[in-house]
Formats: C-alpha cells, structure tokens, sequence
C-alpha cells in the first residue's frame, strides 16, 4: 500500500502564499493520479486538484482555480500544491491521496482514491 506523507502547511496572513508537498513511499508513484483534498474544521472533506500519473492533465476545484497549481515530479515521488492569494477560507487540513487505479485520468471523486495521507494543516489569518 502506498504511503503518503504530507509537509508545508502552516500559518500565513491573508494574501501569501504555501507550498505543500506529498511524499510518496512507493515505487510505482508515477502509475497512480493523485489528488489533494481538505477539511475545513467541522465540514466535510472536499476536492482541491488532482493530476493525472504523468501530469499531463489537472482538473481544480472552482474554490482554487486561477490561484492554485498542482504538480508532480515522479523522479522525487513527489506531488505539490502551490497556494497564493490565500483567503482565510481556504483554512483546512489538507490531505494528499493516491488514485484506486493506475493509469486513469484525474477525479474530483473522493471515491477514486484510496490512499491517503495524514494531512497538513493550512491556517489563513485575515
């Protein structure tokens, strides 16, 4: 099963910018889409991006769109999510997670991936 390990969260004013990056402890990293999602504090977990396994093709989350990139370096097994022009609603608990299937192309459906990380926590102070 694959590992994900998630990093870069923190606290940042309103308007600056995160990186996040998402270990992953597999071999065959560069096979899977993957995808970043969040959890507000007493909300649901919802989409944020996902990239397809050659990073070809990414799909965003209206909330991010224009203001956030994912990417993917398969050398490091590594995926990102640069965040500028935060807002304090993009305060959450970001999870990274590994798609069910190989090859397939990017999901906004939570039900697509089955691996996940522990997450990192994102606050926006305004």
């Amino acid at each position: 099963q694959v590992q994900l390990v998630e990093s870069g969260g923190g606290l940042v004013q309103a308007g600056g910018s995160l990186r996040l990056s998402c270990v992953a402890g597999i071999r065959t990293f560069n096979w899977y889409t993957m995808g970043w999602f969040r959890q507000p504090s007493g909300e649901e977990r919802e989409f944020v991006a996902a990239i397809s396994w050659n990073g070809g093709a990414t799909v965003y989350a209206d909330s991010v769109k224009g203001r956030s990139t994912i990417s993917r370096d398969n050398n490091k097994r590594t995926v990102y999510l640069q965040m500028n022009t935060l807002k304090s609603e993009d305060t959450a608990v970001y999870y990274c997670a590994a798609a069910v299937t190989p090859w397939g192309a990017p999901s906004r459906a939570e039900n697509q991936y089955n691996t996940w990380g522990q997450g990192t926590q994102v606050t926006v102070s305004s």
